[in-house]
Formats: C-alpha cells, sequence, structure tokens
C-alpha cells in the first residue's frame, strides 16, 4: 500500500528546514511524507524555506558536482556574503565543504522569456564554504536541494571589470601548492541565466553564484583560491 499523500510537502519540509536555518540546530531525516521528491520539489521547499523566514533572495546560486552530475541550485542570500576580511566561524556550519567560486553582478535583468547571455557588470573570486542543516549529511539530492543546496558561507573577494571567459581555478591551503582545473565561466553563468530564468528571472544586481569549481577540501586554516585573471582570496577558518 503507498504511503498516503501529504496536503503540501513542501510548505511541511521547509517548516522543519526554517526552524533549523533560524535555531541552528541539528535537523534529523526527513519524514518520508515530507521528503522532497524529485530536485524541482526540493527546489520548491527550498524557496519555500526562504517564504517562511521573510528572507528575500539576492540572486541564485549553482553548485557544481563534476561533469556527470548536474548542479545543485539554490537561493543565494546576502547574510551569507561574507568579506574576506572576516573569519568563516565553523561552528556554525555543519559539515563544511569548500569550492573555488566566482560571483557574477548581473548588469541588466534576466528576464524569464530571454535566451541571450547574462549581462555581468562584475566578477569576484571567491570561496564556497557549503554545509548542511542537517546532522547527518543528505546523500539525496533533492533532500540536498531543499536544504538550500547546502548554502553555508560565500567569502567574497574584490570585484574586476571582465567578461567571462576560461580559468584556471585552484582551492587549497595557503602556502602549499594547489591543482587547478579549467573552467568555461561563460558556459557556467549561461547554465546559472537558464536556472534563474527557469525560476521566474532575476533583477540588475542580483547576483549568479558559481560553487563547486575546484574538487572540495576540508574547511579548515586558511585557503587560498586563485582564479587566473580574476585573482585571488584568502578565507580564514576559525
Amino acid at each position: 500500500m503507498s504511503e498516503p499523500e501529504t496536503v503540501d510537502r513542501p510548505a511541511q519540509a521547509a517548516r522543519w528546514l526554517a526552524e533549523a536555518l533560524e535555531s541552528g540546530n541539528p535537523l534529523a531525516p526527513l519524514p518520508s511524507t515530507m521528503t522532497p521528491r524529485d530536485m524541482a520539489e526540493g527546489e520548491e521547499t527550498a524557496l519555500a524555506v526562504l517564504e517562511e523566514l521573510g528572507l528575500i533572495p539576492c540572486g541564485l546560486r549553482l553548485l557544481f558536482r563534476g561533469e556527470t552530475r548536474p548542479p545543485l541550485v539554490g537561493p543565494m542570500l546576502e547574510a551569507r556574503l561574507l568579506n574576506p576580511g572576516l573569519p568563516v566561524a565553523l561552528d556554525a556550519l555543519r559539515h563544511p565543504r569548500a569550492t573555488a567560486a566566482v560571483v557574477g553582478v548581473l548588469g541588466a535583468p534576466l528576464l524569464p522569456n530571454s535566451d541571450v547571455a547574462p549581462v555581468l557588470a562584475a566578477l569576484h573570486a571567491a570561496i564556497d564554504v557549503s554545509a548542511t542543516r542537517f546532522a547527518d549529511d543528505p546523500s539525496d539530492d533533492a533532500v540536498v536541494s531543499a536544504d538550500l543546496a547546502r548554502l553555508g558561507l560565500v567569502v567574497v573577494g574584490r570585484a574586476k571589470a571582465l567578461a567571462p571567459g576560461l580559468v584556471r581555478a585552484a582551492l587549497g591551503p595557503k602556502g602549499a601548492r594547489r591543482p587547478s582545473l579549467s573552467c568555461n565561466l561563460a558556459a557556467r553563468f549561461g547554465e546559472a541565466a537558464q536556472a534563474a530564468r527557469r525560476l521566474g528571472g532575476l533583477p540588475q544586481g542580483a547576483v549568479l553564484v558559481l560553487a563547486g569549481l575546484t574538487a572540495e577540501v576540508a574547511a579548515e586554516g586558511t585557503l587560498a583560491a586563485s582564479l587566473g585573471p580574476l585573482g585571488r582570496v584568502e578565507a580564514r577558518c576559525a
């Protein structure tokens, strides 16, 4: 016999996640009647979390996970954008993992029915420190999507007025040799823009965050990311 359907699965899951996000308390696994059935329902749940808390996103964040898995799409919150001069407080993050990232500021709106390349007024080298609200790190993509796509903190470097192109991204402990990966930022921002339009578009001044541009590293000590012409940025994890 199939399990009974809840009246509004995303809304019920969002209430649990919103409480965990607000309190900082670890969240137990979602009951089966609240677990998102697919990525689309996970994204719907993440937006419902923000609505539950009265939060307005400042843009969209994509967490890339290699070439064989689709990126996770989630809202970006302005309070989660961090100046490099401030420490990354690890005690506020559960199961943190760091990757190199790029933050793009939109110079023009992203309209839902358009397919033109996004106009970016500025690009920032960044370090994305992802985290979860759950006590046990979930592996189900739909659940991770509902959990704001592992939104933690994003340490943002200086703005550069550059067009997105090919860069080599590297991340690792400061002073250590760091392997680099080639990244086509124009293509990545195209994917981010497509996701943003699918979710209703974004206004001028909103941000598109590309996370997961390198392999994950432990979020500990001082991390340094280099992104070619976008420069370097450091994150001090404490």
